[in-house]
């Protein structure tokens, strides 16, 4: 575990700030490996890594240490800010994420109103507003190998009485992301979720257009979450940590033979006009739809899919000959052949309605999906969608007594 955060502690020191107090070596370590994209540990407030974890911002470079003056003063504000290295997220590689007042960061593209919906990154989302006191603050680090985002003394808009939340996240540029706890006045289960959701993970993407054809040059724009880090909220308490690490994705595999050839967790498949390997869901899902990589992936199954076609013919003629062998009138062999086939449909169905339930990034997963119904639950942003709205603040900062100026985000 130590050699795995050097990247981060040999460009700049990142010591713990959390009190001395004698550490429980028996404490438990909470691991959880059930997810294809990351696997997580929770550590408890008298495990050192708790500890470890933390960073001391006030103990940093003061010039790298931003204080954002807009988004320590407002409400359901979010703020754009650059990172200064290739962060890992999902497999795609960023250089801008937006800091929200709401406990989490925006990695999406496109900075809309219902940042909440999805492509997260949230120590712990809720309706927070900064604005109530002046000691609240958000703050974020770069040091050239990880970005460090606290929230500083933050209170719940609605309940302000509870007490304020102190907590951050540290992306690091190995993929690792660090939740780190060291104020949490109430349980997180608790905390009221009626005007503002209530996360803790992570979450991702892809967005989908569809032309509209009674409207010419109009497209709408989809967008389908397609993972979820969902961590549990009963083990978020003051002094704990949670440490997600990557796991191999299809998108770092640069070549044909080493993406076929890929023992992963995702059916791997290259794509030659785009000179990629992907399992079709990721955010590029939309370049792998118009350069017809699907169609590449679909030539397999298609010819397993005509095998399948062919023995069950070939079955079906077997039975239709002993059938005509021991019965020769015409419709009793028709009607056992009918029965037969009909059951033969419904097992079909029955089996690919569990596989893509269990393998939803498969091509025939991903073609239902884009195919199903418009009644069919979709993530759609529209008002009224139960989503609370974030607006999206100017570049130039402004500054909170008793603090320096933000610089441009």
């Amino acid at each position: 575990m130590t050699n795995n955060r050097a990247s981060l502690e040999s460009a700049e020191d990142l010591p713990g700030v959390l009190d001395d107090s004698e550490a429980d070596n028996s404490s438990q370590i909470e691991e959880d490996t059930d997810h294809n994209y990351y696997t997580s540990k929770t550590y408890g407030p008298n495990d050192p890594m708790s500890k470890e974890l933390w960073v001391n911002i006030d103990q940093m470079d003061k010039e790298k240490v931003k204080i954002h003056g807009i988004l320590s003063n407002t409400h359901r504000q979010a703020a754009r800010v650059n990172l200064s290295f290739d962060f890992p997220f999902y497999g795609h590689f960023l250089r801008e994420i937006t800091v929200a007042t709401g406990g989490f960061i925006y990695t999406g593209d496109v900075v809309h109103r219902m940042l909440t919906a999805t492509q997260y990154i949230a120590p712990l989302m809720a309706n927070f507003d900064p604005s109530l006191s002046r000691n609240s603050t958000v703050i974020y680090f770069d040091n050239g190998t990880a970005l460090v985002v606290q929230w500083d003394h933050v209170h719940l808009q609605d309940s302000y009485s509870l007490g304020s939340f102190t907590f951050q996240a540290t992306l690091h540029n190995d993929g690792r992301i660090i939740f780190a706890y060291k104020e949490v006045p109430i349980q997180i289960t608790k905390i009221s979720s009626v005007n503002h959701p209530v996360k803790v993970g992570l979450s991702d993407a892809f967005v989908v257009v569809h032309r509209i054809q009674q409207i010419p040059n109009v497209r709408r724009k989809t967008i389908y979450e397609y993972h979820r880090v969902e961590l549990l909220k009963n083990k978020i308490t003051n002094s704990t940590a949670v440490e997600m690490m990557p796991l191999p994705t299809c998108l770092q595999f640069t070549s044909c033979s080493s993406c076929i050839a890929a023992e992963i967790n995702f059916n791997c498949s290259w794509c030659h006009r785009l000179n990629r390997c992907s399992s079709g869901f990721d955010r590029h899902r939309q370049d792998w739809v118009d350069n017809s990589c699907p169609d590449e992936v679909c030539v397999c199954v298609c010819v397993y899919d005509t095998k399948i076609a062919l023995h069950l013919k070939d079955n079906g003629a077997a039975a239709a000959e002993s059938t005509a062998e021991r019965d020769t009138h015409p419709l009793h062999t028709g009607l056992i052949l009918g029965m037969l086939l009909l059951m033969l449909v419904m097992m079909a169905v029955v089996l690919v309605t569990v596989y893509i339930y269990h393998h939803p990034s498969s091509a025939a997963g991903i073609f239902f999906i884009e195919r199903r119904p418009s009644r069919w639950p979709a993530m759609k942003f529209r008002r009224g969608s139960g989503y609370p709205a974030y607006a999206e603040v100017e570049p130039v900062g402004q500054e909170k007594e008793g603090f320096i100026e933000s610089e441009q985000c």
